[in-house]
């Protein structure tokens, strides 16, 4: 098993990295795989609305949403990280997870994800529903912790003192290790993800 981490801060070794890496260090510990991912520095285009995507299996601008499409989704956990920037996530991650889902949703439905953000002091609610708000629009289990995964700190050294926060991102691995385990005891039994019935769409306006 595997869960897949998304840095979606600018700096790769920043505070989010450290709120991510204290995850990853506990859900090795519980035997999982993990990757982490940086989205990087390069500008990521907003979405179209083209629809190009339902066709061609993939976003048709090449950045950093298709470099890291296909290796997301063959995680069987996600976890996205954040900067607060202006009480939200940052810019580069909202049209990263716009294009992602919108491209490859039906791969990651099913699959546990968690929000984490990371403040010098305040936004994290708000950013933390930003996150969340793509996996329960997908089907995605959301997998929470003993607090809401948030740090605070300006520095990563200032993240590392936080440690409630940091606690609070290894409860999360815990917590994500344990439902993958279910996940797969449950496969092992016959218990498959719910079949979806075809989607009905209605507008507000007739």
């Amino acid at each position: 098993m595997k869960v897949v981490l998304v840095n979606g801060s600018p700096n790769a070794q920043g505070c989010t990295y450290t709120a991510l890496s204290e995850a990853a260090n506990e859900l090795e510990k519980q035997g999982i795989e993990t990757e982490l991912l940086h989205i990087g520095k390069e500008p990521i285009r907003g979405c179209a609305a083209c629809g190009a995507c339902g066709k061609l299996g993939k976003c048709v601008f090449s950045d950093a949403v298709n470099a890291l499409a296909e290796t997301i989704a063959q995680a069987d956990g996600l976890i996205f990280g954040s900067p607060v920037y202006y009480a939200g996530i940052s810019g580069q991650l909202k049209s990263f997870m716009d294009r992602l889902f919108y491209s490859h949703g039906k791969k990651l439905a099913g699959k546990p994800a968690a929000a984490v953000v990371s403040a010098r002091r305040g936004g994290c609610a708000t950013t933390f529903d930003d996150i969340n708000r793509y996996f329960t629009i997908n089907c995605m289990p959301v997998v929470s912790s003993q607090y809401w995964n948030q740090v605070h700190g300006n520095t990563p050294e200032d993240v590392r003192k936080d440690e409630e926060g940091l606690q609070t991102m290894r409860t999360l691995a815990r917590n994500m290790a344990w439902l993958l385990k279910c996940i797969e005891c449950g496969k092992q039994n016959g218990i498959s993800f719910p079949q979806r019935e075809a989607v009905i769409r209605t507008n507000f306006i007739r």
